[in-house]
């Protein structure tokens, strides 16, 4: 059998950041599927599943409810290894085009009060399984190391 693509990226020289994974062409659209790498495989600590189950929760509820991205966004979740997300966007996309739109949600994830959306026992299947201060404190941190200051090595997947 041969590769999937995430599993063809050198994930010992990948970086924290927001990458193109693949595009995939569904009738006439293209659906743009990023790579949004919040720590370094295999050299920092994944992420536990109670932050990114809250992270999935409000940034789903942020994109599904963004003026210009609601109908394009397909999919938001958890990447199994636990190091980052998916996004699955309609459109021909490359990295730096969603940049502003991954700093609008994060701030929104970092500034986050109240009760996460989805979090009750009929909404979801595991709602007891969140933490939001460490949502809070993750998205934040993403945001000011990699999204405020990005650059091309944290946009093209490295060789």
């Amino acid at each position: 059998m041969d590769k999937i693509a995430s599993f063809t990226v050198n994930h010992l020289k990948l970086q924290r950041g927001v990458y193109v994974s693949r595009k995939d062409k569904f009738k006439d659209v293209v659906l743009t599927t990023f790579d949004i790498r919040m720590t370094r495989p295999n050299l920092e600590p994944v992420m536990n599943t109670a932050e990114i189950h809250t992270i999935e929760h409000l940034g789903a509820t942020f994109l599904r409810n963004h003026k210009d991205y609601a109908d394009k966004t397909m999919y938001f979740g958890p990447m199994g290894c636990r190091t980052g997300f998916y996004l699955i966007l309609c459109g021909n996309y490359e990295s730096k085009d969603i940049v502003e739109l991954l700093k609008e949600m994060y701030k929104f994830i970092a500034g986050f009060e109240g009760d996460v959306p989805g979090a009750a026992a009929k909404d979801c299947g595991n709602y007891l399984d969140m933490n939001l201060p460490m949502a809070k404190y993750l998205a934040d941190k993403f945001l000011n190391e990699v999204l405020m200051n990005i650059s091309d090595k944290n946009l093209n997947y490295p060789q």
